[in-house]
């Protein structure tokens, strides 16, 4: 769906925050500018979360009071604004080395279904830390691995991976800025491709839904 602006696109997306957290089960949040404000939303509209347990889609190999982690940005537009916290905080032990974070991520994973995945994508169509043609795009059998650094920040990376994301009940994009208006189109037009991951991530469960302001939905005919 296309939003007025990125406040309203923010306001879309904390509403379908609120709903999962007084629902309950397993959310998976992200990093990035583009949630901010969606995640200071979602606090006011919904201060108990104390149904669901909170999950990262990805998050840099970093301690978790580094500013680059997303573990940071969660506490402090979200999970520090809470009112009762989740029944627990999923978070990538960043501070370990990456293939240690991701297996002890993985192992952590074993017999999850989220509920909801909210999800981005960046200027070259990936989204989490999956990159285009990556090998972690052909990952079948773990839930979360290792993304040797080489993409800003250039850290090394723990992200899920297609099929823990696929298997989401409810895909939730949000788009936003006229820099990701191109990738936007790629990903969300045109036919999936290794080149653009996020045309990789759709849900196999429920829905998938996107949300973009004007300046990323430029050049689509979008409902409103």
């Amino acid at each position: 769906m296309r939003a007025s602006g990125t406040e309203e696109a923010a306001l879309v997306v904390a509403h379908e925050l609120a709903h999962a957290a007084a629902r309950g089960g397993h959310i998976a949040i992200s990093g990035g500018s583009s949630p901010r404000r969606a995640y200071e939303l979602a606090a006011e509209a919904q201060p108990d979360w104390s149904r669901v347990e909170v999950w990262f889609a990805d998050d840099r190999c970093v301690p978790p009071a580094d500013e680059r982690s997303n573990y940071r940005l969660a506490q402090e537009t979200l999970l520090g604004r809470l009112a009762v916290a989740p029944a627990a905080v999923h978070r990538v032990e960043g501070e370990l080395a990456p293939e240690a974070a991701a297996q002890a991520y993985d192992d952590e994973l074993r017999g999850v279904v989220l509920d909801l995945a909210v999800l981005g994508i960046g200027p070259d169509g990936h989204t989490a830390s999956l990159f285009p043609h990556a090998p972690a795009l052909g990952e079948t059998e773990r839930r979360a691995v290792a993304v040797p650094a080489g993409f800003e920040p250039f850290v090394d990376r723990v992200t899920l991976t297609l099929p823990v994301l696929r298997a989401a009940r409810l895909v939730l994009f949000l788009v936003d800025g006229a820099g990701k208006a191109e990738a936007a189109k790629r990903a969300f037009a045109a036919e999936p491709s290794p080149a653009v991951p996020a045309s990789l991530v759709r849900s196999e469960q429920g829905r998938t839904l996107v949300v973009m302001d004007e300046a990323a939905a430029q050049g689509f005919d979008l409902e409103t």
